[in-house]
C-alpha cells in the first residue's frame, strides 16, 4: 500500500480502476486486482467487492435543522453597500449603526424591501458576521516613531494620573504618509482620540516639525466638544519638546502629559487602532509629498470625514476583564458612536450637546460618504500632480 497517498487520491484510483474493471476481460481484472492490492492495501476477496461493486446512487440531499432565516443572496446584496460606506465595520459595530444607517440608505439612495429591511434591523451581530464574512480583506502597516529624548525624564509616564471615566483625555499619535521610503518630505497625520468618549480628530502636517506638531494641535483642541485635560503620546520628538509641553502647562487649567513606555505599542492602544481604521484605510499608504494636499486633507477631516466619524462610526469600549481558570476573558459594551458618548458625558455642557444634535438632524451619512470620496479623488489628482 502507498502510504503516502491521501483519502482523495485513494478515491480517484478507486473510480478509475472499477470504471475499467466492469469491462475488462478475466486476465485483465486480475492484473487490476493486483494493483488495487498493491496500490491500495486491500485483501484479494475486498478488492474484488470493491472493484465490483454497482455504481452508488445519491439519496436526495435532506436539509436538517432550523430553516434559514437570513438567505445571503437575498441580504448581502442589500448590505454590501452599507456595510462599505461604514468602512467594514464588525458585526458589533453595524448591528448597533444599523437602526440609523438603514433608513439613511433609503433616503439617499434607494428603498430597501419591507421584508428583507426588517431582517437587516433584526439580525444579530454574529449573523452579520457570517453573512459578510466572504468579502472581508486585511491589511498591514507600519510604524515609523522618531525617539525624543529631550524631555523624557520630565514626562511621565501614563500611569493612575489619568481619570479615564471623565472626556477630555487625549491620546495622540503620527502616522506617515510616505509611500515606504523616509526620504524628504511628505505629509505626516496627526491622530488623536478621546478615551472616555472615542471622539476622534484627526490633522495633516508637512514634515514632522514642532511648530507644526503644536499648531495642529491647537486647532484639535479647537474642535473638541469637551475641556482638554489630559494628553498621552508615544516618545516620538514632535510631542517630547519644550513648545507642546508650555503650551499645555501655561494656562489657567494646566492639562497633563504624559507619555508610554518605549516599545510598548499596547501603552496607545486606542490610538494605534484608528491609525488604521481612521487614517490607513481612507488614505492608504501612498506617498504624499506635494505640499498643496496638506491644506484639502484638512478641509475634508475637518468637515465631511470629522462628521462620518463622530457622529455616525459606532465604536466598542472594554467594560471589564474576568479570569476563569487560566483564560482572560474581555467583556465589551453596547457599540456606540462618539456622539452619543458625548452626550452622556457630565463633562460637555449642555450648550455644546444641543449644537452637535442640531448639527447631526441636518446630516446624512451617505452624503457625507459621498463627499468624502470625491474630495479623496481630488486629493489623490493633486497628489499625483506634485511639482
Amino acid at each position: 500500500m502507498d502510504k503516502s497517498m491521501n483519502q482523495r487520491t485513494r478515491i480517484e484510483v478507486l473510480t478509475k480502476l472499477r470504471r475499467r474493471y466492469r469491462t475488462a476481460g478475466r486476465e485483465h481484472k486480475r492484473k487490476l486486482l493486483d494493483q488495487a492490492q498493491e496500490l491500495l492495501g486491500y485483501h484479494r476477496k475486498s478488492a474484488i467487492r470493491a472493484l465490483g461493486a454497482p455504481p452508488l446512487e445519491r439519496a436526495p440531499w435532506i436539509i436538517s435543522g432550523r430553516p434559514v432565516s437570513y438567505e445571503p443572496n437575498v441580504l448581502v446584496p442589500w448590505l454590501r453597500p452599507i456595510w462599505q460606506a461604514t468602512d467594514y465595520a464588525c458585526g458589533r459595530r453595524l448591528v448597533a449603526m444599523l437602526p440609523e444607517w438603514v433608513p439613511a440608505y433609503e433616503e439617499h439612495e434607494r428603498r430597501i424591501p419591507g421584508e428583507v429591511r426588517q431582517k437587516l434591523l433584526g439580525a444579530s451581530a454574529r449573523t452579520l458576521d457570517r453573512l459578510l464574512e466572504p468579502l472581508r480583506c486585511s491589511g498591514t502597516g507600519r510604524s515609523l516613531t522618531r525617539p525624543g529624548t529631550l524631555l523624557r525624564h520630565q514626562i511621565p509616564i501614563r500611569g493612575s494620573v489619568w481619570e479615564e471615566g471623565k472626556a477630555g483625555w487625549l491620546e495622540v499619535d503620527t502616522v506617515a504618509l510616505c509611500g515606504g521610503s523616509m526620504s524628504g518630505e511628505f505629509v505626516w497625520m496627526l491622530d488623536a482620540v478621546d478615551y472616555a468618549t472615542t471622539w476622534v480628530e484627526v490633522r495633516a502636517i508637512w514634515g514632522r516639525g514642532q511648530a507644526g506638531t503644536l499648531e495642529a494641535l491647537k486647532d484639535m483642541e479647537a474642535g473638541l466638544p469637551f475641556a482638554l485635560l489630559g494628553l498621552d503620546s508615544d516618545n516620538g520628538g514632535e510631542f517630547l519638546n519644550y513648545h507642546v509641553l508650555h503650551w499645555l502647562q501655561k494656562r489657567a487649567r494646566p492639562v497633563f502629559m504624559t507619555r508610554s513606555r518605549p516599545w510598548k505599542k499596547d501603552d496607545n492602544a486606542h490610538v494605534e487602532q484608528k491609525n488604521w481604521t481612521h487614517i490607513r484605510q481612507c488614505f492608504g499608504y501612498e506617498r504624499h509629498d506635494n505640499p498643496e494636499v496638506v491644506e484639502p486633507i484638512n478641509a475634508l477631516v475637518k468637515g465631511a470625514y470629522a462628521q462620518l466619524l463622530n457622529y455616525f462610526h459606532a465604536s466598542l469600549k472594554l467594560e471589564r476583564k474576568e479570569r476563569s481558570g487560566g483564560r482572560l476573558k474581555r467583556i465589551y459594551g453596547a457599540a456606540q458612536t462618539p456622539w452619543a458618548r458625548v452626550l452622556a458625558s457630565a463633562e460637555v455642557t449642555p450648550q455644546t450637546k444641543r449644537q452637535l444634535q442640531q448639527e447631526k438632524a441636518r446630516l446624512n451619512p451617505f452624503a457625507l460618504k459621498r463627499e468624502l470620496d470625491r474630495s479623496l479623488k481630488l486629493i489623490a489628482a493633486l497628489r499625483r500632480s506634485r511639482p
